[in-house]
């Protein structure tokens, strides 16, 4: 796949990836953990991480997340974790998204950039798989800055690119 493609779409991932941790460690704790919010905080970055890992590992048919996590979230009742993941489990799982996006996308092939995967959803190529994967993180890291915004009158700013550069 063409270099400067995978750059682009590394540094816009990337970035919605950096916007999403930068909402997590802004998070004070009392809110991070508070179950009267519903959806909760964690929730909701868990629920993104999650849905990040599966589209970025392909399929449903065979994605299992790391441990301690589990194929709940495929759940149509929407199976939330109590008590709530913890802000550092997150951001490990984040950190493991982060590279495994920027894999996908160093290591995307022409015929992977085009070959089609089908989801609950519809179907989709590899690179839009991608764009698609990249905002749904920004629609959520928005709930989460809103969120912090409306609770603590503050937000974490803008990201334009990601901050580490594609090889």
């Amino acid at each position: 796949m063409d270099p400067h493609l995978k750059a682009t779409l590394w540094q816009q991932c990337g970035a919605a990836i950096d916007m999403l941790e930068n909402a997590m460690r802004a998070c004070p704790e009392e809110l991070w953990s508070d179950r009267s919010r519903q959806p909760g905080f964690s929730y909701l970055a868990y629920h993104t991480l999650f849905w990040l890992d599966l589209y970025l590992s392909g399929s449903i048919e065979g994605f299992v997340p790391p441990k301690p996590f589990n194929r709940d979230e495929l759940d149509p009742a929407g199976i939330i974790p109590d008590p709530p993941w913890s802000k550092e489990l997150l951001l490990d799982y984040l950190a493991r998204c982060r590279s495994k996006c920027r894999a996908t996308i160093e290591g995307m092939t022409e015929e992977e950039a085009r070959a089609r995967t089908r989801f609950y959803w519809g179907e989709a190529d590899g690179v839009e798989k991608l764009l698609y994967s990249l905002r749904h993180v920004q629609h959520h890291a928005a709930q989460l800055n809103l969120i912090l915004r409306q609770t603590i009158d503050s937000a974490p700013r803008w990201v334009f690119r990601a901050k580490e550069e594609i090889v």
